[in-house]
């Protein structure tokens, strides 16, 4: 399906919503005639809702109405601390509880079924709604869900602990490391951690040159610290076990930001999952990938929907 990347579809729109502590977010809304159903997408860390219009042309098509919003402290809502290029959030609970009033505010009240389609944090974040029963979709599917970081040489708990030490020892607010996604990669490395595809890599670099007070850098300390502790908590025994949910994992075994062995522990633990996995042909952003993986990833999406989304 022909699609410009690089602008907004006509009949979407991009709004304003406030949490309910007053936070202010910006909102991404696109009704659809076909009556499908209502999706809500959520992105990763650092993500704007800009970069899946592709995806979103196709699900619209496809008959659902879809709804995003971008995370607190990045894209266009408001920032968690006085640094805008730095992506911080000491309490992955904010986030669920935007996620948990979005939903009963935007999501519910719209025509079902109403799924979740989620992206590497934003999985995370679906997963532990769910865990939390603060949402309640007919289906989830979770995009190289952040499930654990990949953190080598270190492994999970000792990078908690560091991360945990560096937030005493300075500002937990300051910059992590100094750019890109994970540290000790270059600026030019960047792409080969999100996709293969160098088109589709450029035009998340379009947008942010377009709007740049939508961009943000590397995460805080409190964030690295506070993903170790979520994450390490969610594997805690009994809490996949209770999320009878029908969810649909895609991972990428050749992920550098985030372990797809942890996606694969979930996968097992979970009573009503199913996994899929690509290989060196894929990196994090499955649904920005080349097109071989990226349209495998969508009609995967497109059936699992179809099977569990009634």
């Amino acid at each position: 399906m022909a699609f410009d990347r690089r602008a907004v579809p006509a009949g979407a729109s991009f709004g304003t919503w406030d949490a309910p502590d007053g936070w202010r977010h910006r909102t991404f809304a696109w009704t659809a005639d076909g009556g499908r159903g209502t999706l809500l997408f959520q992105g990763g860390r650092g993500d704007i809702v800009e970069k899946y219009l592709e995806a979103f042309v196709r699900w619209h098509a496809a008959g659902w109405s879809v709804l995003s919003f971008d995370w607190r402290g990045q894209g266009g809502s408001g920032r968690l601390c006085a640094d805008p290029r730095v992506g911080h959030c000491d309490d992955f609970g904010h986030y669920v509880a935007d996620l948990t009033a979005f939903w009963a505010e935007f999501v519910m009240p719209r025509p079902g079924p109403h799924v979740v389609v989620a992206h590497s944090m934003g999985g995370h974040l679906a997963l532990r709604a769910l865990i939390e029963r603060k949402i309640s979709p007919a289906a989830a599917v979770l995009v190289a869900p952040m499930l654990g970081l990949r953190s080598k040489p270190l492994n999970p708990r000792v990078g908690a602990r560091v991360a945990w030490l560096m937030t005493r020892i300075g500002r937990p607010d300051r910059l992590a490391w100094k750019s890109n996604e994970r540290p000790g990669v270059p600026h030019s490395g960047r792409q080969a951690l999100l996709t293969h595809d160098r088109d589709r890599y450029e035009d998340e670099l379009w947008w942010k040159r377009s709007k740049p007070e939508i961009a943000v850098g590397p995460p805080s300390w409190a964030w690295v610290a506070e993903a170790y502790r979520s994450t390490l908590a969610m594997e805690e025994p009994g809490r996949l076990e209770q999320v009878t949910t029908p969810v649909l994992l895609l991972s990428a075994e050749a992920d550098q930001l985030v372990d797809p062995a942890a996606i694969r522990r979930a996968a097992a633990r979970l009573p009503n999952a199913t996994l899929r996995s690509w290989g060196s042909e894929a990196a994090h952003e499955l649904l920005r990938e080349a097109d071989p993986v990226r349209d495998a990833a969508l009609a995967e999406i497109d059936a699992f929907l179809q099977a569990h989304a009634v």
